[in-house]
């Protein structure tokens, strides 16, 4: 029995992940990514602890809004801290769940084949 999500054709599905790479819907990344349902963008952000607000406007500026952001934080999950979130919320960005980036691939997988408005913002593992 073949239990695979169906998830449509045009969207974009985190197919692998690993040490220094990312695959989305047959695209290699080595670099830190955001991934919306219909397009993967670079983020040029140099590491976890040098995040600004600024960093997350692409995010902020999705139409229609985000219900869900996941933070891929690297190999090992770290916490998203309250200033940088307090900030984000106050630009516009409500939730945004931080874990392990192999946990956000997963996860926003799962999301993306529930139709749910889910985006990720990843770090590489």
């Amino acid at each position: 029995m073949d239990i695979t999500p169906l998830i449509p054709a045009d969207r974009q599905v985190i197919d692998a992940y690993g040490p220094g790479r990312f695959r989305v819907s047959n695209v290699v990344y080595e670099t830190p990514i955001l991934v919306f349902p219909d397009r993967t963008l670079v983020w040029p952000v140099a590491d976890f602890a040098s995040l600004k607000a600024e960093d997350f406007d692409a995010l902020i500026a999705e139409q229609p809004p985000l219900e869900i952001v996941l933070l891929g934080t690297g190999p090992t999950m770290q916490l998203f801290p309250s200033s940088l979130r307090r900030l984000v919320k106050e630009r516009g960005l409500g939730g945004i769940d931080a874990m392990d980036t192999g946990a956000a691939c997963r996860t926003y997988n799962v999301l993306l084949a529930e139709g749910r408005r889910v985006a990720t913002a990843l770090f590489l593992a």
